[in-house]
């Protein structure tokens, strides 16, 4: 072989290697994503309230889906049912709207609020899979958008899978006014005592404000958590004081004032408390660690860390806040416990746990992450 040819086999060679870093991101451009997930709408971004949007979803890796369902949940909220019972109990279908009980208020004045597929879609529909997704009307604030398959295993019945994103949501419409959804002045204790609130008579209770922002578009709004611009200022922190995530705690008895600012807007609500005079400080609820398992592990949540500063014993509430909905085992006790679902890729679970002590003070959220590896 002479230097000729040669040189124009190594020039050849060399301009082969020369396209091989092109050709490669063109493959791996061109993969689908390896397991179930949401691309449209996109993390973190800003819609508007009652817009609608084009969800979609990439199947990646995942085989067998037949129908995929749609969720909104305010990013504080509870996941409050199993997803495959909306249809039968909530009359959810196809591609229909669930704009009214979509959100679910955790508030010692309120209860669960069912949440119901905002879309159901199928391989039909376009995208497969996606399609016109609508921003709840009444949404504000941070937002969490659950998607969840349905996979079909022929007599074996069907399995799920979810991918879940957080989305910023905003009202086009000006704040007109705030308004407390309670009695106003609101009496606290056992002197008048507001029934919605239970048996709120002890020093070192932790609750919350049904807030409700009014906007120019006619359609009321919770804003009580922070997430949704709110903050909080109480007249006197010996009687009322506030605490993160929008909750307030009594210390103290008498009279006092808070006040709620939001988008330049100001309302107060007058309270008066009447307690029992015993000191009472509020136990302290621990998670736990966050983990991670393998799918199909019996998972234990553990709190027997919270405590309570007068060595009281506690009463525990477990609930999951992130994740689609898994059965979870012993909710009212120190340990609670669920079977790690089957993924295809690493998936997040979030629980919250609330201790309450004998005289009714109640704990700060406490959180613990789990994720869940195939």
């Amino acid at each position: 072989m002479n230097r000729e040819t040669l040189g124009v086999r190594r020039w050849t060679w060399a301009w082969r290697l020369s396209l091989l870093p092109s050709a490669l991101c063109l493959v791996f451009a061109a993969q689908p994503a390896y397991a179930f997930k949401i691309v449209a709408p996109a993390e973190q971004a800003v819609l508007k309230a009652g817009q609608a949007v084009t969800a979609k979803v990439d199947l990646g890796h995942d085989t067998g889906v037949i129908k995929v369902r749609y969720y909104w949940y305010a990013e504080q909220s509870e996941t409050l049912v199993e997803q495959e019972e909306v249809k039968e109990e909530a009359g959810a279908g196809k591609n229909k709207i669930a704009d009214e009980k979509y959100w679910q208020r955790d508030s010692a004045a309120s209860g669960a609020i069912i949440a119901l597929a905002s879309l159901v879609a199928t391989a039909q529909d376009s995208p497969p899979f996606g399609g016109p997704l609508r921003i709840p009307s009444n949404a504000v604030g941070a937002m969490r958008l659950l998607a969840v398959g349905e996979i079909s295993r022929g007599r074996l019945g069907t399995r799920t899978l979810f991918d879940e994103i957080l989305v910023q949501v905003q009202p086009e419409s000006e704040l007109l006014s705030i308004d407390f959804e309670t009695d106003k002045p609101l009496q606290l204790g056992r002197t008048g005592q507001s029934a919605s609130y239970g048996q709120i008579d002890s020093l070192g209770k932790i609750f919350d404000l049904p807030v409700v922002g009014l906007f120019a578009d006619g359609v009321p709004r919770p804003i009580a958590h922070p997430s949704a611009g709110t903050a909080y200022r109480s007249s006197d922190e010996k009687i009322i004081k506030v605490l993160p995530e929008g909750m307030l705690q009594i210390v103290g008895k008498g009279p006092a004032t808070i006040t709620v600012r939001n988008r330049g807007k100001e309302a107060s609500l007058d309270v008066r408390v009447e307690v029992n005079d015993e000191p009472n400080e509020p136990p302290v609820a621990d998670a736990g660690p966050n983990k991670s398992v393998k799918a199909g592990t019996k998972v234990e949540l553990n709190g027997l860390n919270s405590r309570d500063p007068e060595g009281e014993a506690l009463y525990y509430a477990w609930s999951q806040v992130r994740g689609s909905k898994v059965p979870l085992l012993d909710v009212n006790m120190p340990r609670a416990s669920f079977l790690a679902p089957q993924v295809s890729e690493k998936r997040l679970y979030r629980f919250k746990l609330r201790a309450t002590d004998k005289n009714g003070a109640d704990s700060l959220p406490a959180y613990v992450d789990v994720w869940v590896e195939p």
